[in-house]
């Protein structure tokens, strides 16, 4: 009998991924890795360097920083670059606001999240990018459930779905019109499991706000923040010690813990095979705004 050969769940997803990496590079001219410090940021790293080495990258590796990031993923961010010996651009919320390109919000509420698609914009006009990969995943969030591998962006930056392009048999269209820029999503298939396997099977470093630690946090409609100089306490709210752990890394303003002992990877994947709530569902205060708070923020330029 003929050998037969046959790719694991983990292997077919990798292997999507780094064919829509190399696709993107060879079909656009400036493309550029967004990357936060975060999970699935992480794991595009990996892809990327299944994808390419032992080269360079094709591209610069690009962050939106707030300016009220977590400490620790910062800190892994400027560490796992400098270790790659890749080039990173680090666009600054607070140059745009300086520049006086976006106005701060004030109050106990006050996030720099959504301000991060002016300078996201910017960035990529300044820079020339004409494809931008992030790590979006289908299964966050339903606005995210809608976007194709290739996501197409007009003059002004703005997502429209209706105008998005047919991706049948794993086929990209990825010819620009005039003004327009790609967002890619090669990890678009994963869902958040996948992510951490992947993590797992791969012996992936992640930044240590992942696993379970004590951290002083104060609770406000029903999520858990990280006391720190960028969040206002309201009235009542008091700050107490918990063990908690991060699903995901975004602004210190927006982004809850959930309560958990999960210290090591295999900790982590058990944990999140058992839950049924999202990680944006669970941990993103800038989601619940509306209930279409996550596809207003795209159709205006957001990730």
């Amino acid at each position: 009998m003929p050998a037969t050969y046959h790719l694991s769940h983990l292997r077919t997803l990798e292997a999507e991924a780094v064919h829509v990496m190399r696709e993107v590079a060879a079909e656009f001219e400036r493309p550029v890795l967004l990357f936060s410090g975060g999970k699935d940021s992480i794991v595009l790293l990996r892809l990327a360097e299944k994808a390419f080495r032992p080269g360079p990258f094709p591209f610069p590796i690009m962050h939106i920083d707030t300016g009220h990031n977590f400490p620790e993923a910062i800190e892994f961010r400027d560490r796992r670059v400098a270790e790659m010996g890749e080039r990173l651009i680090v666009a600054s919320v607070q140059d745009s606001i300086d520049n006086g390109r976006v106005l701060e919000e004030t109050g106990p509420r006050a996030s720099r999240n959504g301000l991060q698609t002016v300078t996201l914009l910017d960035a990529i006009a300044e820079h020339g990018f004409d494809a931008a990969f992030g790590g979006a995943r289908r299964d966050e969030e339903r606005a995210r459930a809608k976007e194709r591998i290739l996501s197409f962006r007009d003059e002004f930056g703005q997502w429209e779905p209706q105008r998005q392009r047919p991706e049948l048999w794993s086929l990209y269209n990825g010819r620009l019109r005039k003004g327009e820029h790609a967002r890619v999503f090669p990890i678009s298939n994963w869902t958040e499991l996948d992510v951490w396997q992947y993590i797992a099977e791969e012996s992936l470093e992640v930044p240590s706000i992942y696993f379970a630690h004590e951290r002083e946090v104060f609770e406000r409609d029903g999520m858990l923040y990280a006391v720190s100089p960028h969040v206002q306490l309201q009235e009542g709210e008091r700050p107490f010690s918990a063990w908690v752990r991060y699903r995901t890394v975004g602004d210190m303003s927006c982004t809850g813990a959930v309560e958990s002992r999960a210290s090591t990877l295999a900790d982590v994947v058990l944990e999140i095979a058992g839950t049924q709530v999202t990680e944006r569902g669970q941990t993103r205060a800038d989601d619940r705004v509306t209930e279409a708070a996550m596809e207003d923020r795209k159709k205006a330029g957001y990730f």
